[in-house]
């Protein structure tokens, strides 16, 4: 069958590329010459192609334009200039694959659209849709991806495929109202440094965000922004990332929310899965502070190209290896948290953890922790549960002084749960796997004064 392709080359070797594409023995027929990004995502869209390539250089790329290309079912060739390893870096980082040099021959670029061709199609099969299977392989070409030495991948290596970073994301959720997520997510990664893991904390509730505020720092920029920005751009790497989440404490950095919830739409779910990546390198445990919003935006569902209103938290859902649920000790909120365990199932399936926060007699009746565990095992199947005793009085002052409940106090009765969640992590995932192993499941700121 005939291979339709797109191009958006910039310079002299675009003439040349298309003449001997459609010359290869793959049928490839070029349908449109692409001038920009908006030429091409409008060609994109009309389903004019199978494919596209396009090159390094081409003007306000990014990787919310790859992730709109693939999404309409395009394979994306990407071409970076001969011997020039930053401009394929920055390909594979925007999420282009294959990566070619420019001046590899016309046979081999044609090859290696064939079988991107191919592997997309074949990912379409699998949701039902009808499957391209011209491949280089199928004409006796070989693999294009092992065509052209001398062109690294982003880890020095001479591949193009790269596995999951060793480190391991924690993501907080818990409905709506104020169940105490960031105390959580807060104290969980305070525990975790403390406990000798190089951890990050993030923020991203996009609602409301309070993490920079619990631990006493400036909320001027957000550091979780910034690093989508970069992500976007294909320029965030460990440096950046460990320049935008600064250390806070020994072993813990931190990487702080949007200060106003109106920034919602800088957090796009293509770039944060960037980020999430990049965090799995820099830290050996990555808490994510994710907010509430499950919904999904019914009216945006056939609107691939608009942002989503929760694509924070179901990102950082997504990408978890461990999710907690969590719920305070009163009955409206334990009946939040029990009404929304399922959504939450929907998401992530069946292995949530349950944390219940702020339990006290005075809330539930006598021997609270006996009755909200038989209430969540009733009523939601929980099996377990994290149950973390009100310290009113201790997390005030924290609080006060800008601190972690660990900093602040870490003898507290409040503060044992976590000492106890954090040494159970680090015993069921056990020590950081070295890299390649796929595991289970700046801006200046400061701390306020005291």
């Amino acid at each position: 069958m005939t291979l339709t392709v797109l191009t958006a080359v910039v310079g002299d070797r675009e003439a040349p590329l298309v003449s001997g594409l459609e010359r290869s023995p793959f049928d490839v027929t070029v349908v449109r010459r692409c001038v920009d990004v908006l030429d091409l995502l409008s060609a994109a869209s009309a389903g004019l192609a199978h494919a596209v390539v396009l090159s390094a250089d081409l003007q306000r790329l990014d990787r919310d334009t790859v992730t709109r290309l693939q999404l309409t079912g395009l394979a994306v060739i990407g071409l970076a200039a001969p011997g020039d390893a930053n401009a394929a870096e920055r390909l594979t980082r925007l999420g282009v694959d294959p990566v070619l040099s420019a001046d590899a021959p016309v046979e081999t670029i044609a090859a290696a659209v064939a079988d991107a061709v191919t592997e997309v199609a074949g990912q379409q099969k699998l949701l039902g849709h009808p499957a391209v299977t011209v491949g280089a392989t199928d004409l006796g070409l070989g693999d294009p991806a092992t065509a052209l030495p001398g062109l690294p991948g982003p880890d020095g290596s001479d591949g193009v495929r790269h596995t999951r970073p060793p480190g391991r994301i924690v993501a907080v959720w818990g409905p709506a109202g104020a169940p105490g997520r960031t105390t959580v997510a807060v104290t969980l990664a305070s525990q975790l440094a403390a406990a000798g893991q190089k951890t990050l904390l993030v923020d991203a509730d996009t609602h409301g965000a309070s993490v920079a505020q619990t631990l006493g720092l400036l909320d001027e920029s957000a550091g979780v922004a910034a690093a989508a920005r970069a992500a976007n751009q294909g320029a965030l790497d460990l440096d950046k990332l460990a320049e935008l989440a600064p250390p806070v404490g020994p072993g813990l950095r931190v990487l702080t929310g949007l200060p106003q919830s109106r920034r919602w739409p800088e957090l796009r779910a293509s770039a944060l899965e960037v980020v999430w990546e990049k965090a799995r390198t820099l830290a050996a445990w990555t808490v994510i502070d994710a907010g509430f919003g499950l919904e999904a935006d019914e009216e945006l569902m056939f609107d691939t190209a608009s942002p989503r209103r929760h694509a924070a938290t179901l990102s950082a859902l997504t990408a978890a290896d461990v999710v907690l649920a969590v719920g305070s000790a009163e009955p409206i909120a334990l009946q939040r948290l029990i009404a929304g365990l399922p959504e939450v199932k929907d998401v992530v399936g069946p292995d949530v953890r349950v944390v219940v926060t702020r339990v006290r007699d005075t809330a539930v009746g006598p021997r609270a922790g006996q009755l909200i565990t038989e209430a969540l095992h009733r009523y939601a199947g929980v099996a377990e549960v994290v149950l973390v005793p009100d310290d009113r009085s201790a997390l005030d002052a924290a609080m006060l002084q800008g601190k972690s409940l660990t900093e602040h106090a870490p003898g507290s009765v409040a503060c044992r749960p976590f000492e106890s969640l954090a040494a159970a992590l680090v015993k069921e995932f056990g020590p950081v796997p070295s890299a390649g192993t796929r595991p289970r499941r700046r801006s200046r700121w400061s701390r306020r004064s005291a």
